[in-house]
């Protein structure tokens, strides 16, 4: 579990990749603090668990199903990508719910400034435009957003001055790919709003009532 606060910004130094696979060796610093081998390590919001690592950096190993549905097959030696360690019991909770499973990937269609902040709209497949509502949440390349507009299948969020220089979302461009993963409890409630649970006494006028929907 992660919060999608991004903890430093990490370099592709070596990788083997395959026709469905991939193995990556990552140049960090702060990650690599209290780092052991099967730890978990978010990169680019896809949850992948530490084989192996030295002073100044980490391998992972990517499997067929993560390759085939994320965007960190794009991914190149020399480049960025957002990490964060798994959420510790005794830390701070400054984002959302971030599980680390991607549930699909995004482009960037556009990308204004608007005083201090960026706003970015991106397109989402249609199988999880879904789940999106203004003002709740989106982890974008695993980092925790608010969402500010929602217009069929595109959802605007905005950038800080902090979040651009903190993350690799300030450096993206127009017709970028990114790895969408949805708000846990958005998902959960639009399968109970459905009545796919026929023996729940939660309906979809329940949740109507209380703020839910």
């Amino acid at each position: 579990m992660f919060t999608g606060i991004i903890e430093e910004i990490g370099t592709i130094k070596n990788m083997k990749q395959s026709s469905k696979s991939m193995e990556l060796s990552i140049q960090a610093n702060k990650v690599l603090a209290d780092v052991k081998i099967g730890d978990s390590i978010s990169v680019n919001g896809t949850c992948l668990t530490v084989t192996g690592y030295s002073q100044h950096q980490f391998e992972v190993d990517v499997m067929p199903e993560t390759f085939q549905h994320t965007s960190l097959k794009q991914l190149s030696v020399g480049t960025s990508v957002n990490l964060e360690r798994a959420m510790a019991a005794n830390g701070r909770f400054g984002g959302h719910f971030v599980t680390g499973h991607i549930d699909g990937m995004g482009t960037i269609v556009t990308m204004k400034t608007v005083e201090n902040a960026v706003y970015i709209k991106i397109q989402l497949p249609e199988s999880i435009s879904k789940y999106f509502i203004e003002k709740g949440s989106v982890a974008v390349d695993g980092t925790s957003l608010t969402v500010f507009g929602v217009e069929g299948d595109m959802i605007t969020v905005s950038l800080i001055p902090q979040t651009r220089f903190d993350t690799i979302l300030g450096h993206k461009k127009i017709g970028d790919l990114v790895n969408i993963e949805c708000d846990m409890m958005a998902k959960y409630l639009y399968q109970f709003s459905k009545g796919k649970e026929t023996t729940s006494s939660i309906s979809k006028d329940y949740l109507r009532e209380n703020g839910f929907l």
